[in-house]
Order: structure tokens, then sequence, then C-alpha cells
């Protein structure tokens, strides 16, 4: 009997493992989407994390919501540093995320910031 509940165990730990790898390590899709930057912050309160928004169209009527993971410092300081810029992110789509991540599926890995398409000189 005990030889089952260990095997048991084992089984479920597995798949949990399993589980784990596959959100972390498996992308959904991965992209890129440009706009103006109109948000940057940290938030939450027992898991920090960073969150931002691009306003997509003229009248802010597409928002993209993004997240991005700690170990991205450089990501994070280009972001606060082109806030209300016009920018250009490369993100990665995943499955699911865990609550310490970020509170969406879209992971900002590359920030730039580009000249407005509106606005032209």
């Amino acid at each position: 009997m005990r030889k089952y509940i260990l095997y048991g165990i084992a089984a479920l730990l597995v798949i949990i493992s399993g589980y784990f790898a596959f959100i972390y390590y498996i992308p959904f899709s991965e992209g890129v989407r440009a706009g103006e930057l109109i948000k940057i912050s940290r938030k939450g309160v027992i898991m920090k994390t960073w969150e931002g928004e691009i306003s997509q169209g003229i009248s802010g009527a597409q928002i993209f919501a993004f997240s991005v993971l700690d170990k991205d410092a450089k990501v994070i300081e280009d972001l606060q540093t082109y806030q209300g810029k016009y920018v250009k992110i490369s993100y990665v789509e995943r499955y699911k995320t865990f609550p310490w991540w970020g509170d969406t599926k879209y992971f900002v890995t590359d920030v730039k910031q580009e000249e407005t398409p509106h606005f032209r000189k």
C-alpha cells in the first residue's frame, strides 16, 4: 500500500512539474506592437509586478496591456524613460501566467523608441 502512495505522489509531482515547465518554457506566440506608451507601473499588494499599456490608436480606442518580468531590468528602465513616447515593443504571449509574473499573458522582452506616424515633420 505504501508503494502505491509513493508512486501516486511521484506521478503528481511529475505532472505538476510538467505543467509549470510547459507554462514557463513554451510561448504561445511572439510579436511586435507599436503605439504610445501611456502607462508603466509596479502594482500589487503581496506580489508586485510591472504592468504597462500602449495606445495603438489616435483616440486611445485600442489599448494593449502587457507585463514585464522583474528579471528584465533594462526593459523596465527603458519603458520608464520612454513614458509618453511612441515605442515599438517585442513581446512573448504565454498560454497562462502565474500571479507572481503579472496580470496579462503578454510579456515585453524589448522596447525601442520610434517616430510617431501620426505627426510627421
